[in-house]
C-alpha cells in the first residue's frame, strides 16, 4: 500500500488483507522501538517479512522499500489529494493524542505543542513529503521493476475498490498506470 503520511495506508491494508485472508504486518511496528528510536532489526524483519508467500503491508521506509518492491504482485497507490490527508491526519493525530492511545512499543503522540517546534513532527512531514510517493513510483516504473499499481484518488475510489474485492486494478482510466502529479 503506497502513499503519503496519514493517505489511510494502514487502514486499506489492514481491510485488503481481512477481505482475502491474507497476513497484515504494520511495518510502523517493526520499525518504532521505545522513545520513537528505530529498532535495529528493523531491515532484517522488513527483509524476512517480504521473503514469506504471501503479505499485506505499507510502501514505506527507504530500507523496506527495495525489498518489498522486489517482491510485491499489486501496489495499490493512495493518491489522495494533500487537503484530503491532512484531514485525516490531523484528525487521527488529536484522537490519539486525546485519548492517549498507545501505539508501537509503548509509543504515543507527542505533545500538540510540538507541531511549531519539530520539524519532523508528523503533521509538518506528512505536509512536506506529500508529492515523494508519485516520484518513488514513477522511478520504479522507468526502471522497470514495478508491479501493476492500482491508483486511487479519493475515499470514494477506494471504498469502490475494496467493495470490488481487491487485489484487482480499478476500471477506468489511468487505473494501473500512474501516472504522477507535473
Amino acid at each position: 500500500m503506497a502513499g503519503g503520511s496519514g493517505a489511510g495506508k494502514s487502514t486499506v491494508a489492514a481491510a485488503v488483507a481481512a477481505r482475502l485472508g491474507l497476513p497484515y504486518v504494520e511495518l510502523d511496528s517493526l520499525f518504532h522501538g521505545p522513545g520513537w528510536v528505530p529498532r535495529p532489526e528493523f531491515a532484517a524483519d522488513a527483509a524476512a517479512l517480504a521473503a514469506g508467500e504471501v503479505w499485506v503491508t505499507e510502501w514505506q521506509y527507504s530500507l523496506a522499500r527495495p525489498v518489498l518492491l522486489a517482491r510485491a504482485e499489486l501496489l495499490v497507490w493512495l493518491d489522495l489529494p494533500r487537503w484530503r490527508v491532512m484531514v485525516q491526519l490531523v484528525a487521527r493525530t488529536l484522537r490519539r493524542r486525546a485519548t492517549g492511545a498507545q501505539l508501537w512499543n509503548g509509543n504515543v503522540e507527542p505533545p500538540l505543542r510540538t507541531v511549531l517546534t519539530d520539524r519532523d513532527h508528523l503533521l509538518r512531514w506528512a505536509w512536506r513529503t506529500h508529492p515523494d510517493t508519485a516520484r518513488r513510483i514513477a522511478t520504479a516504473r522507468a526502471q522497470g521493476r514495478c508491479p501493476p499499481v492500482v491508483r486511487l484518488r479519493s475515499r470514494a475510489e477506494i471504498r469502490a475498490w475494496l467493495e470490488r474485492g481487491a487485489g484487482r486494478p480499478a476500471p477506468g482510466p489511468g487505473a494501473g498506470s500512474p501516472t504522477p502529479p507535473g
